[in-house]
């Protein structure tokens, strides 16, 4: 489940997420001075989650002064943000109607905080991250996210092929998007429980996977356009899921 290594976050609607939907997440709220604090504050209170006041040249240990605060950091623990697979799925009610999120090996949080917003937007069950090679819940990741990652489960995996294998064999029907795949997205019906793929931003999906994938997933675009981004891909991918659901 990864380390309890204090993560900040920052800005007000990611902190506002995270003390309504997971308060037992953050471990401390600071106001920066010269910021409306009440409503955060009083969610604060709420929670019993202790917090105090910081000026902009004396902000915790370990936050750029550089970031976009809106006048609010948050401590939290990042292991609380995340889910166990194994408890996930044996509490996961699967239907057709069901689907996941796979993240193979992205390296950009800027990619990683879009694609959980997106999954957040269009109804995704979880978003499956594995322990290594993969960027974790930052406070970028939350940012970028819209504190999303509160809001939908993010579930941390140990080996991604041995998860697939096991959702395969709970119904699953596993899409790898893929720029040079043989199925195209238009043409696709989605009628079972789904987990798509998402490859690395430069070599994709590793082989292994790949060939774990019932599909190869391709996204028709105009000829003088190469390709689109992985966060963008993914967003195309589930908006066209969930349209259909």
């Amino acid at each position: 489940m990864g380390n309890d290594a204090t993560s900040y976050i920052y800005g007000k609607h990611p902190v506002r997420e995270a003390l309504a939907r997971a308060p037992e997440a953050v471990r401390h709220v600071y106001f920066v001075s010269g910021h409306d604090e009440s409503e955060l504050r009083d969610l604060a209170v709420k929670a019993s989650i202790p917090f105090d006041r910081c000026d902009e040249d004396h902000l915790p240990r370990g936050v750029d002064r550089d970031v976009v605060h809106q006048g609010v950091i948050a401590s939290i623990r990042p292991s609380k943000v995340l889910s166990d697979y194994k408890d996930f799925i044996q509490d996961l009610t699967i239907t057709s109607e069901t689907g996941l999120l796979l993240l193979d090996e992205l390296t950009d949080p800027q990619n990683v905080g879009a694609v959980i917003r997106s999954a957040a937007a269009f109804g995704i069950s979880g978003v499956l991250i594995p322990e290594h090679r993969q960027v974790q819940v930052t406070g970028t990741v939350v940012k970028v996210s819209a504190g999303m990652v509160f809001a939908v489960p993010v579930i941390q995996i140990g080996n991604v092929n041995t998860v697939l294998r096991d959702l395969k064999e709970r119904g699953f029907w596993v899409y790898g998007l893929t720029g040079e795949g043989d199925t195209s997205l238009y043409d696709e019906r989605f009628t079972k429980p789904s987990v798509f793929v998402l490859g690395n931003e430069g070599r994709g999906i590793r082989e292994k996977t790949e060939e774990l994938c019932d599909f190869r997933l391709r996204i028709p675009i105009e000829k003088n356009c190469e390709s689109l981004n992985a966060a963008a891909s993914a967003a195309v991918v589930m908006y066209a899921w969930h349209s259909q659901r």
